[in-house]
């Protein structure tokens, strides 16, 4: 690393995660925790493993801005953020309702966008710090029924690389990491994405896991310090 290069963030710094209570959100906080980080965590449920638990809604602006800020005051600066909060359904596209697809864009693309605009002018004024976003292959292939799903994800994609374009120049790096099928709740026992017959189209011949997916983001925080507006692709060559 040249003496130019910007810095990663510090092990032991300051993370808030949110969609923290489970799945690759809770692999996020377990991951970072290991590495040192203290970490606050952001959902509608109690997040285990956090410093810090808030009880929020995403896609309510001001309730993401006011849990930042007490995650700050309890911890400090905010070195890295992760949006992962989200959740899944399938439906052709003339079944689903104006308030399934408006609800998909708030959770996703709002509530990536309500926690970076939360965290973003403390970063800027300091000249570092990272953000990942978790989005989706479907984002990239699409998907049979998943319409309003791939469209949120594939926003964030376009979030993503245009925020990174706009804050690489004060060391603030934005990227994203887009998994395939992973092995959370979020998956039905009876998804299709869990059916043998899907499973054998992968090359890997099996879904991934949430900490693998954690691994990713880990990395972009800690080390990709040569990334901006990137999106990794843990999808078990899914998308190639």
């Amino acid at each position: 690393m040249s003496p130019d290069s910007p810095q990663p963030p510090r092990a032991g710094g300051v993370a808030v995660v949110s969609g923290a209570a489970s799945g690759i959100g809770a692999a996020v906080v377990a991951m970072l925790a290991a590495h040192g980080w203290r970490v606050g965590g952001l959902d509608l449920l109690a997040s285990a493993g956090c410093d810090m638990s808030v009880a929020v809604d995403v896609t309510d602006a001001a309730a993401v801005a006011a849990a930042v800020e007490a995650i700050r005051g309890e911890l400090g600066p905010v070195d890295a953020a992760v949006s992962v909060a989200g959740h899944y359904a399938m439906a052709p596209v003339s079944d689903i309702t104006l308030e399934q697809w408006t609800r998909m864009l708030r959770v996703h693309l709002g509530g990536l966008r309500n926690l970076s605009r939360s965290v973003l002018p403390a970063m800027v004024d300091r000249g570092a710090g990272s953000i990942v976003a978790i989005t989706s292959e479907l984002a990239v292939g699409g998907g049979d029924g998943d319409a309003h799903y791939a469209a949120a994800k594939g926003a964030i994609i376009g979030f993503v690389r245009s925020l990174a374009a706009e804050v690489a120049p004060r060391d603030v790096r934005v990227n994203a990491v887009a998994p395939g099928p992973t092995d959370t709740p979020l998956l039905a026992p009876d998804s299709p994405w869990r059916a043998a017959e899907y499973l054998e189209t992968l090359p890997i011949r099996r879904l991934g896991s949430p900490e693998e997916v954690a691994r990713c983001v880990a990395w972009l925080i800690e080390e990709g310090t040569f990334c901006v507006g990137e999106i990794l692709n843990p999808n078990a060559g899914a998308v190639i």
